[in-house]
């Protein structure tokens, strides 16, 4: 035992540039898959993506012992090293937060915009960082038999570690046990915040607001009695969902089919600008909603009408809908997320 220990102790001194190059991998690994988790709308793609991210998340845990001893080495630490070592623990500490808590704010930031803006605060800190250090050049030790079994052993560590901690918080009847394929948390529907995204503010809509749908006008009243009762489930990338009933018309059935199949895709957008843009064979399953829980949307949920995408999670979501168009720029043409 004493021996292994030694041994143990061993390899955390020899600690160095391998440690480094695995280290910003897997960071560069978690904010990838962060990313996908975010768009990933349907079960398998966000399950897939999700579990991916926290096994990478676990993974620089795993590693930080080996890095400590690296920073011990460091004469001087600059203020820019200390920063990032202050957002990724921040990062690290919200997500853990976000998973075993659950959905809830302070100061007006839930766990999960928490760790999402110190991951982005810490993007370029970490690239300064990198840049500052002597480029290393890929060595063919970096391939030996060894370092490939030392990477298989840290993932299948990260894996084991994952999967403990989900047994705990089952065992413990944390709310890690009852989130979703992408991670969230469930809210009532009374219970869903008035989310808005980045700079928006809730906007000032007048009760003689009109839609305007590939050049035709509709009123408040006329898309309510074309709607009907839908469930959807809104997923929000804040960390919650909430299953509701909305009262809404498909969208395929206001646009001209000709024109529709004419276009490359649908264009939502907001009174504050904001935008979305969908493929034209996902007319069907887009909605204008005029209703929530039986009762007219409320100005925080998007009043006086909203876009529903069941597949897509909630920021795809257009709020205060002004027009609909049917554009020849393609769906992919934009932002995978709104930059406004």
């Amino acid at each position: 035992m004493i021996g292994r220990w030694v041994s143990n102790f061993g390899r955390l001194r020899r600690a160095g540039r391998r440690t480094n190059l695995a280290l910003l991998v897997v960071l560069l690994a978690a904010a990838a898959t962060g990313g996908l988790a975010f768009a990933a709308g349907t079960p398998v793609p966000a399950k897939i993506t999700t579990l991916a991210h926290g096994v990478f998340g676990l993974a620089v845990v795993l590693l930080i012992p080996w890095k400590a001893v690296i920073v011990k080495r460091t004469q001087v630490l600059r203020a820019a090293s200390l920063i990032l070592i202050a957002l990724i623990a921040i990062c690290m500490t919200s997500g853990f937060v976000e998973v075993f808590l659950g959905y809830g704010v302070l100061w007006r930031l839930s766990p999960m915009q928490v760790h999402v803006g110190s991951a982005l605060l810490a993007v370029p800190l970490l690239t300064l960082h990198v840049l500052q250090h002597r480029r290393q050049r890929l060595r063919r030790v970096d391939l030996s038999r060894r370092v490939l079994l030392r990477t298989g052993v840290l993932t299948a560590g990260a894996v084991a570690t994952y999967g403990i901690l989900e047994g705990i918080g089952r065992l413990l009847g944390s709310t890690s046990a009852s989130r979703i394929a992408t991670g969230s948390h469930r809210l009532s529907p009374a219970a869903v915040p008035a989310t808005i995204w980045l700079f928006d503010q809730i906007p000032d809509v007048g009760t003689d607001h009109q839609v305007d749908v590939a050049g035709t006008k509709f009123s408040v009243t006329d898309l309510a009695s074309r709607s009907t009762t839908l469930a959807a489930r809104l997923d929000c990338t804040s960390g919650w969902y909430a299953d509701a009933e909305w009262t809404a018309v498909n969208l395929a059935d206001l646009l001209p089919a000709d024109q529709l199949a004419a276009a490359a895709s649908i264009e939502v957008i907001s009174v504050t600008r904001y935008r979305r843009r969908f493929p034209t064979g996902e007319a069907d399953s887009l909605w204008l909603a005029t209703g929530y829980q039986g009762e007219p949307l409320k100005a925080g949920r998007g009043a006086p009408v909203r876009l529903l995408a069941p597949r897509r999670r909630g920021f795809w979501w257009v709020k205060w809908v002004e027009s609909v168009k049917l554009s020849d720029v393609p769906a992919w043409g934009q932002s995978p997320f709104p930059l406004t």
